[in-house]
């Protein structure tokens, strides 16, 4: 059974046995996961570590499984990248929450999906290591980073690997916190960012070929 399969069949009030299949493909990815990122902020404790396994586990299960069932693969071993996401916002929601504690405000100091960003080269399938794929996606990026920016360029590029690369859906996208957009809105985002950077990948092959 493959990954999206397995997925599938969890969603679909999957039967014990697949549910510990799950467990047993999956569970290395969130602790690596949840270990990572309590280390990034400078905390050592199994304990907490397995608590935030346990949160990324009732987050996939909440709201009769949506975040699964709404997963929609874009190219193989995408779940990988997607339960990486869910996980890292889990653990960043428990320690932005003792932040908020401890300092009194609300506002997160980073993006989740910042910092997803900023790992995508880790963070990748073993299936995304080619050469070509590495030559294509830093292509993109550099389109990317020439259009026009704004105070929400950032966020935009994020959304844009987020949805091309992980395989989130635009109404999972709208959902993660710092995002602060409806479904609409992301696939407005997606729409604009794939337009700019078709335009300037062509323009950018008109130029090698004269």
């Amino acid at each position: 059974m493959s990954a999206e399969e397995l997925v599938r069949a969890c969603a679909e009030n999957g039967s014990a046995a697949e549910w510990e299949e799950f467990v047993r493909r999956f569970h290395g990815v969130i602790a690596a996961v949840a270990f990572r990122t309590t280390t990034r902020w400078g905390v050592s404790s199994p304990a907490l570590v397995d608590d935030l396994i346990q949160e990324t586990y009732l987050k996939i299960c909440a709201d009769r499984k949506r975040m699964l069932s709404e997963f929609t693969p874009r190219h193989p071993e995408a779940f990988y990248g997607y339960l990486k996401v869910i996980a890292t916002n889990v653990a960043h929601d428990y320690f932005r929450a003792q932040h908020s504690q401890k300092r009194g405000s609300g506002q997160p100091e980073s993006s989740t999906e910042e910092e997803v960003w900023q790992q995508q080269d880790e963070s990748a399938s073993p299936s995304e290591g080619d050469a070509q794929r590495k030559i294509l996606l830093r292509e993109v990026d550099e389109a990317l980073c020439s259009v026009p920016s704004s105070q929400d360029a950032k966020r935009d590029r994020a959304i844009f690997f987020l949805y091309y690369r992980y395989g989130l859906t635009a109404p999972a996208i709208a959902r993660l916190p710092s995002v602060n957009l409806t479904a609409k809105g992301v696939e407005s985002v997606i729409y604009r960012l794939t337009q700019a950077v078709r335009e300037r990948l062509a323009e950018r092959n008109s130029t090698l070929s004269e």
